[in-house]
């Protein structure tokens, strides 16, 4: 029994359109998912800014913008978010 070579060339193409495939949908969801967790800790890095700096005076509203500014940028976000908030 033979095996005709245009068999294994199609499967060996399919295989290889199936990776291409895969990588190409995964990297997304790595962003995605890195976007995500950024801005819960972003957020929750806001709310704890708000609650210590409630004893001076720093507030900085907490909204999907500026915790995904935060969550991106990390300290130099929430630095950028204070100066933005008492310049403007």
């Amino acid at each position: 029994m033979r095996i005709p070579w245009e068999l294994v060339l199609s499967f060996g193409l399919g295989l290889v359109l199936l990776y291409l495939i895969g990588w190409l949908l995964l990297v997304p969801m790595r962003f995605l998912w890195r976007l995500v967790a950024g801005g819960l800790l972003g957020g929750l890095a806001l709310l704890v800014l708000n609650r210590f700096g409630a004893l001076v005076g720093l507030n900085v509203p907490v909204n999907p913008f500026t915790a995904l500014i935060v969550g991106f940028l990390g300290v130099p976000g929430i630095a950028l978010l204070v100066a933005l908030t008492y310049l403007l």
